[in-house]
């Protein structure tokens, strides 16, 4: 009785956010009146937004040939200026992606960053990737002579999640290799794969110079497991290593947040308390900037449906997208990154 009701319900609701009616006529009940142009409003804001974008990444001067040189980087929010930035244009360049004003492509460019000053993007350095998927980082790394464990949950758990769907997973090495930024051969000799739960990190990986994430952490659960992988995750790593992860982040330091979900959403205050927690164990971590920018792309906040969920029609007319920030469950959202220095034993 209970199911046919619920079924009446939604079939009830269906009618009435339909467009039409059985007839094919306007639906003009008061429900419908006041929401029907929602998801219009939703892709004129992606339009202009995506348009801003490229319009910006065209207007960016060609990427520097001076190679990479050290900024201070810092725990910090993706903003525009670093979209616009010489080192973000050089990491795109060694990727050999174009700059598009994409928080993804900002996440690559600042574990490469960090990686770079801190001296381990070099020969013989061993660098150990949590919850890789198909990201471009372990080619690169090979080509560059680095040896690199990479880590993916076991196919059966990411199918389960949907990860394996959506390309958002890799079950073997063939999978994450990319022939365009290294050869079969070294990317062979260079990388290996591990199936690996994040929240139960194997003893036996140890001594590496670095470990990294990219939006790997907000996926373990609960905030609380998202934030002791970060402290858990220099287990990894001999004395004087650096772990780099990014994560979701909720802009918004006040109020609530999701917690206790698939996508977990940190804010400005956990990060505080983790920073403090680690420096009393005796790790390095320096002062965070969580400014969030006050350049044009910094204010655009896109929102669903998202590329993946829109016909494909619609798809193509919008473009590329394109945005530092977005609506996660309702929760204005970015890229946050973090390094932390492993204390002496």
């Amino acid at each position: 009785m209970k199911r046919e009701m619920s079924e009446q319900g939604t079939q009830s609701l269906e009618t009435l956010l339909s467009l039409v009616n059985k007839d094919s006529q306007p639906n003009v009940n008061a429900l419908n009146v006041a929401l029907r142009n929602v998801n219009l409003a939703h892709l004129n804001i992606k339009a202009f937004g995506y348009e801003l974008a490229r319009n910006l990444a065209e207007a960016l001067p060609p990427a520097p040939t001076h190679g990479p040189h050290e900024i201070g980087l810092v725990p910090k929010a993706s903003v525009q200026v670093d979209m616009e930035s010489d080192w973000l244009a050089h990491w795109c360049a060694q990727l050999k992606v174009p700059v598009v004003f994409h928080r993804k492509l900002w996440e690559l460019a600042y574990v490469l960053q960090a990686i770079f000053e801190n001296g381990f993007l070099r020969s013989g350095a061993r660098g150990l990737g949590f919850g890789c998927g198909m990201e471009p980082l372990p080619s690169y790394f090979a080509s560059q002579g680095v040896e690199v464990t990479i880590t993916d949950l076991p196919l059966e758990e990411a199918q389960a999640r949907g990860w394996a769907a959506t390309n958002q997973h890799v079950s073997s090495l063939e999978q994450a290799h990319q022939s365009n930024l290294v050869d079969h051969e070294t990317f062979d000799a260079h990388v290996s794969l591990r199936h690996v739960d994040m929240n139960a990190i194997p003893d036996d990986l140890q001594d590496y110079d670095f470990c990294w994430s990219i939006c790997a952490l907000e996926h373990l659960g609960t905030i609380s497991q998202g934030l002791d992988f970060l402290e858990n995750s220099l287990k990894t790593l001999r004395t004087g290593g650096i772990a780099v992860h990014t994560t979701e982040f909720n802009i918004n330091p006040e109020g609530p947040t999701v917690d206790n979900w698939p996508t977990v959403l940190f804010q400005q205050r956990h990060f505080e308390s983790i920073i403090e927690r680690l420096r009393t164990n005796g790790h390095k971590v320096s002062v965070p900037d969580f400014s969030l920018g006050s350049k044009p792309m910094d204010k655009f906040i896109d929102l669903p449906p998202w590329s993946h969920d829109l016909p494909n029609g619609l798809n193509q007319w919008l473009g590329q997208p394109l945005h530092l920030k977005l609506a996660i469950d309702g929760f204005a959202s970015t890229c946050f990154g973090i390094i932390i220095q492993k204390a002496p034993d």
